[in-house]
């Protein structure tokens, strides 16, 4: 059976979570044992992350964070659960908001169980999506490292790549006026900065750390008052 593109990415994080995953392996038409379809939720998610409020947290940008998943899945304890918050970890999102972390946690954990994910894996799904509003996850934790990582890879970005992504950042804050913004911004920036590390994975810190401080400290330095 053919998928969107997306649907067989969500296909790929959520039927391994499940508790009949063996089953749905083996299954012609993914609903599981006694579980909806997972397809209509592959749909809503979708549909949220091509809101008309999102500039830089759109499709693109959730499915560059699966594609870092896909990298770093080595890494990663359960990658399956990695990508489902992927998933969720921006489902909510209105720029106006400071709870837009928690309430896509939330959202994850009223709609997984209906999708046939037990509860142990939906906490651990919740927990990780909580995790990217700092972004600095334990030493042990490897699920938080891998999910951070492909978060914060935009940083490392070329220069006309990150530019973007920081225009596209400004631009959803439209409504911020520019003093505002600068100020909220460039603290954004320093307590990235001041991470004593900004990736986690053995691959994040060899190819993108350098990068990424150096386009952050660039943006910084752009936003100081002439």
């Amino acid at each position: 059976m053919s998928h969107d593109p997306l649907e067989s990415r969500w296909l790929q994080a959520l039927l391994p979570a499940r508790d009949d995953a063996r089953d749905d392996a083996r299954a012609e038409v993914p609903g599981g044992a006694g579980h909806p379809s997972p397809l209509p939720y592959a749909a809503n998610l979708i549909k949220r992350w091509s809101e008309p409020q999102r500039k830089y947290h759109t499709l693109d940008h959730l499915t560059a964070v699966l594609d870092r998943v896909d990298l770093l899945e080595e890494y990663a304890a359960d990658p399956a659960l990695v990508r489902l918050a992927a998933w969720f970890h921006d489902a909510v999102y209105l720029p106006e908001r400071s709870t837009n972390e928690e309430r896509s946690a939330r959202l994850a954990e009223r709609a997984l169980p209906e999708a046939g994910v037990p509860a142990e894996k939906v906490a651990e799904v919740a927990r990780l999506v909580r995790l990217t509003v700092s972004h600095d996850p334990a030493d042990d934790d490897a699920n938080g490292q891998v999910l951070c990582d492909a978060d914060l890879a935009v940083l490392a970005s070329p220069p006309d790549a990150y530019a973007a992504y920081a225009a596209a950042v400004r631009e959803e804050y439209g409504f911020v006026p520019d003093d505002a913004f600068r100020e909220g911004r460039a603290a954004v920036l320093r307590h990235l900065l001041a991470l004593p590390r900004l990736f986690r994975t053995p691959y994040g810190q060899r190819e993108w750390e350098e990068r990424a401080r150096a386009n952050l400290r660039a943006e910084l330095e752009s936003l100081s008052p002439e």
